[in-house]
């Protein structure tokens, strides 16, 4: 097993986080991961949402469990209250059946071109749980896909799998999806 550092995305490690986006052609063609943050940065250019997601960064309204191996930023795990992301995917059926907003979301995740596959994104999960217990806990949903008895494509796999969050005592709660999930854990 691969031996992974996690530490928060914050002004001292941006750069860190900057460099693999941009080793990555901006991910998934210049995202940032912006999509869950809002609509604002929709018609953005690359370069504009850069500059949105180290505004967001700066500001402490952006979180994430940024994973390294031999000191190298390899991957991360966003994460953040409903404010900070307020939009998720398969929202109508996530809506239909919503009691109450959990604490923390868990919405996307990234590794980078030839960590894939290596648990990086088990790690990266790992670090955002312990950051969220740090910053008080609460109830933590995510959204994972459920890959078992089939093959998934991993570019479709951004909200996670669902052993990874299974491993971690995340009750499944409801399907939103096919194959998707709400999980939730208490903190």
């Amino acid at each position: 097993m691969i031996d992974y550092e996690t530490r928060s995305l914050g002004a001292d490690t941006w750069d860190d986080f900057a460099n693999l986006v941009e080793e990555n052609n901006g991910v998934w063609g210049g995202c940032w991961c912006l999509w869950y943050h809002g609509k604002e940065g929709e018609k953005a250019s690359s370069d504009e949402k850069r500059a949105m997601k180290k505004a967001r960064v700066k500001s402490g309204e952006a979180h994430a469990a940024l994973v390294y191996h031999n000191g190298k930023c390899v991957g991360w795990c966003q994460f953040g209250p409903p404010k900070e992301l307020p939009r998720l995917h398969n929202a109508r059926a996530y809506q239909k059946e919503l009691a109450t907003l959990p604490d923390w979301r868990i919405t996307c995740f990234f590794s980078g071109k030839g960590h894939r596959g290596g648990g990086v994104a088990s790690a990266a999960l790992a670090g955002a749980v312990s950051q969220i217990k740090a910053l008080g806990g609460g109830r933590v949903e995510g959204y994972p896909e459920d890959i078992e008895g089939r093959k998934a494509t991993p570019a479709f796999l951004f909200n996670g799998a669902l052993h990874m969050f299974d491993r971690l005592g995340f009750e499944r709660t409801r399907r939103i999806g096919k194959h998707k999930w709400v999980v939730t854990l208490d903190l």
